[in-house]
């Protein structure tokens, strides 16, 4: 790499960690209410994303693509991590804080609860795709969980998909805070307590606000 891409790259990691700190991200196993949360966000106007494995899933059974998880597993996991880094280039436009539904190390988790080894690439990704250091997830629920055309998993693996994500949130230097199990407008407000956001018509916090 010559010194004009080196300080390229620099910038562009730079710029990433810059932005890290309104990244925000929501992850947990699934049916644990974690995508109800994200829905009720982007209905009160901030910025959100749409979770990797469920829309992959979608378009694939659409098309009788083989990247599903039941299938190949390995290659479900190379659409994730494109499709989160895609998540994070495009929450680069926005303004404010973005809550994404899972994030980059959710590849990392997923291959460990797999059981398929985590690449070198999957490893730097997680490094250079910064977020917030405080990772908000959701634990297991029994009460709340169902499955469906996308959602094949059994509680027990929605068990251990939340371990798989724990160990790899930590090992990755995240901070996580569980997510109460409580009424979504509870959930919600203890997420904007932990990280102390200000109201909507903040030009922080209001995906709406441009700068001038």
């Amino acid at each position: 790499m010559n010194k004009g891409s080196q300080s390229a790259a620099g910038s562009q990691g730079t710029q990433m960690w810059a932005n890290a700190e309104r990244y925000l991200i929501l992850t947990g196993g699934p049916g644990a209410g974690k995508s109800a949360l994200i829905e009720t966000l982007r209905q009160s106007g901030y910025a959100t994303s749409v979770e990797a494995g469920r829309g992959i899933i979608q378009h694939q059974m659409d098309i009788g693509g083989r990247a599903l998880p039941w299938i190949d597993p390995a290659l479900f996991a190379e659409m994730m991590l494109d499709w989160e880094m895609r998540s994070y280039d495009i929450a680069r436009t926005k303004v404010g804080a973005v809550f994404f539904d899972r994030g980059v190390p959710d590849v990392a988790g997923y291959l460990r609860l797999m059981g398929l080894p985590i690449p070198e690439y999957v490893r730097k990704a997680v490094e250079v795709f910064r977020y917030n250091r405080r990772v908000f997830i959701a634990p297991p629920w029994k009460e709340i969980f169902c499955q469906d055309r996308e959602r094949k998993q059994d509680f027990d693996e929605a068990v251990r998909t939340y371990d798989a994500l724990a160990v790899t949130y930590s090992e990755f230097g995240y901070e996580l805070v569980e997510i109460p199990r409580v009424p979504i407008p509870e959930r919600v407000q203890f997420i904007l307590q932990n990280i102390k956001a200000e109201p909507l018509s903040s030009p922080l916090l209001n995906p709406r606000a441009r700068p001038k």
